[in-house]
């Protein structure tokens, strides 16, 4: 060693060689956490059955890796969203209820509403620009995201495919506003002008959108015949690949577009359906499942290829109901359904908001098991934190939601004596049964159902009837008037809205005034 450097060591008390020592970094064991959503997507679109039996369904799809994901996990089977894809996410990453956040149908274009135009209801003023982290956009809920609170405790954060969280020209139309440090794909837009490259995934020979729904920044799959499940797929592991060098834990927010309208073909898979004897739009629908279900495998192998598999956590979910909807209760033929639920997207039906949801931490979660619990969908923003050691936040909104972690540590019950709330003062657009403005509650085995321009309640016990075949409401009226008054108080008191009759300009009562 060079004397001069021992000499000067040797001049350095010993407490101050601890402090430079102790100044080191430390290794963040954290566990990372992707978060997997697909869209639309069904209870039944899946091999893996979510209910006590296979159905036709079941039997039908094939997701071998959803089954590998829930065979290392907790599947949960009263798994619940909003009926409409932008009150789902909005509630996901604030924490709030969508009566709450106001964000009660789907959002696009700035200062302009999404609702289905009425003969005898005025729709309330709902939040139609979303949401934001800063005030200054009129109709927007303010709120600090998790996936911020993430970032500023040191975890890197990753946005891949769909945002859908505020309008354009919005600050919630950029999830690099909510706290994600790279983002790739998301944008206003809920849905997709096209999954085919050859389309430009919606771009004209120019480069130009084609229309609102144009997927931005996949520029390099353009006429390689990519479908674009798999071009998101491998962006995302690309930026595993970074985040893997920067010895931090991650997030990645896996958000697919797929299995959202149109049913385009992932010729990887369409053929094997059409031997199953389905029809081009089934097999077409059949195959955006597969290919969503192969992104997951990918995924899962590079966690493993990686050395990351026993420190990830991996949450799967849907942010609706399957779209068994319009075309279904028209007179086209379905392309798939809910069966045994009733209904489907933007319905309050089970149809409408049960959704699969699956969750792997290893070392944590039993291998193999099922939760019959139930959780809605703002569940996820205290439970992420808890699963990323945050326990000291504060942020401007009120959140929902509960930690479901002590039910995947079979420590507690968080649903025990509690009460899901839903709120849907707007026309989504589609017709079908439990679709247009309601509300509802579920409460143990009690689901309530009330339509603000009816005043027409309806009553279930969904651990009996789970298709909501049998009304029970004039059996036992005073379940009907517990859960009214319980439902009509959530409301009130989170400032939920409601429509008023165009003949009177008088608001809707509410479920207990009536």
């Amino acid at each position: 060693m060079n004397k001069y450097l021992v000499a000067t060591l040797g001049l350095v008390p010993l407490p101050a060689l601890t402090d430079v020592y102790a100044a080191a970094p430390k290794e963040d064991t954290r566990p990372n956490i992707i978060f997997f959503l697909v869209d639309d997507m069904g209870w039944q679109d899946t091999s893996l059955p979510f209910w006590t039996q296979k159905t036709f369904y079941n039997e039908r799809y094939e997701t071998p890796n959803m089954e590998r994901l829930a065979a290392r996990g907790m599947m949960f089977t009263q798994a619940y969203a909003s009926s409409i894809s932008s009150p789902t996410r909005c509630s996901l990453l604030t924490g709030a209820n969508a009566a709450r956040h106001r964000v009660t149908n789907w959002t696009l274009e700035k200062n302009k509403t999404t609702d289905a135009p009425s003969e005898t209801l005025l729709l309330p003023d709902w939040n139609y620009n979303g949401i934001a982290q800063v005030e200054g956009t009129r109709n927007t809920f303010v709120a600090t995201s998790f996936v911020q609170l993430l970032k500023n405790s040191g975890y890197h954060t990753i946005h891949c495919g769909k945002a859908h969280w505020g309008a354009i020209d919005t600050p919630g139309e950029n999830p690099c506003h909510f706290g994600f440090e790279t983002n790739i794909a998301g944008h206003a837009a809920g849905g997709l002008a096209t999954y085919l490259s050859e389309q430009n995934y919606g771009h004209d020979e120019n480069g130009k959108p084609t229309s609102l729904m144009s997927v931005p920044g996949l520029e390099k799959y353009w006429q390689t015949g990519t479908f674009i499940t798999e071009a998101l797929t491998q962006e995302a592991l690309k930026a595993l690949d970074k985040a893997k060098e920067y010895n931090q834990p991650f997030y990645l927010y896996m958000s697919h577009y797929a299995i959202h309208i149109p049913i385009d073909k992932d010729i990887r898979f369409f053929d094997k359906y059409k031997k199953k004897g389905l029809s081009d739009k089934e097999a077409a629908y059949a195959s955006l499942i597969e290919g969503m279900d192969k992104s997951l495998g990918d995924i899962m192998d590079w966690l493993e290829k990686n050395g990351e598999a026993d420190n990830t956590v991996i949450l799967f979910m849907g942010d609706n109901g399957g779209y068994a909807t319009g075309a279904g209760w028209r007179d086209e033929p379905l392309y798939t359904q809910n069966y045994p639920l009733t209904c489907g997207k933007g319905s309050a039906y089970e149809g409408g908001v049960r959704e699969p949801m699956i969750v792997s931490w290893p070392g944590v979660t039993q291998e193999g098991s099922r939760c019959d619990r139930y959780v809605i969908a703002e569940d996820y923003f205290p439970s992420i934190l808890e699963m990323a050691g945050i326990t000291d936040w504060n942020v401007p909104q009120t959140v929902d939601g509960r930690s479901f972690v002590p039910l995947l540590k079979q420590t507690g019950d968080p649903s025990k004596g509690r009460s899901l709330y839903w709120n849907c003062p707007n026309l989504w657009g589609e017709t079908g049964p439990g679709i247009g403005a309601t509300c509802a509650i579920r409460q143990g085995k009690w689901k309530l159902i009330y339509f603000y321009e009816t005043g027409r309640k309806e009553l279930y016990d969904i651990e009996a009837d789970i298709s909501e075949k049998h009304n029970l409401a004039e059996q036992n009226p005073e379940v009907v008037r517990h859960l009214s008054a319980d439902l009509g108080n959530f409301l009130r008191n989170s400032g939920g809205q409601r429509p008023s009759f165009k003949a009177t300009g008088k608001p809707c009562p509410w479920p207990d005034e009536i």
